[in-house]
């Protein structure tokens, strides 16, 4: 199989796993009410993932040497400010990301 065959197979499967992952829950469901477990999970796990995100991004700070982890650090503050008074998620990882980027790229430079 040539290369440009054995990519295009990869982006099918992949497309027809997209779509099975996506469509599952309403096959299964349909119109019925979701079981309480479902809507349970619906609802933690969201900040659970977010909280599990956040960890995994700030693991590797060194707080010994400079910058002491002031770009991540500034950048998680901002965005949990952002949230907390403007509850626009779209805003928050804008600025958030956008003021750690200037941060590494000017302030604080590897």
């Amino acid at each position: 199989m040539g290369n440009n065959a054995y990519a295009a197979a990869v982006i099918a499967v992949c497309a027809v796993v997209t779509l099975l992952t996506r469509a599952l829950p309403f096959l299964v469901f349909g119109k019925r009410p979701l079981p309480g477990m479902m809507r349970y999970l619906g609802n933690v796990l969201p900040p659970a993932i977010m909280v599990i995100l956040v960890c995994y991004c700030l693991r590797n700070l060194n707080f010994t040497a400079f910058p002491f982890g002031l770009a991540e650090i500034l950048s998680c503050v901002v965005v949990a400010l952002l949230q907390w008074f403007r509850k626009n998620i779209y805003l928050s990882i804008l600025v958030g990301t956008v003021l750690y980027m200037v941060l590494i790229r000017t302030v604080f430079p590897a």
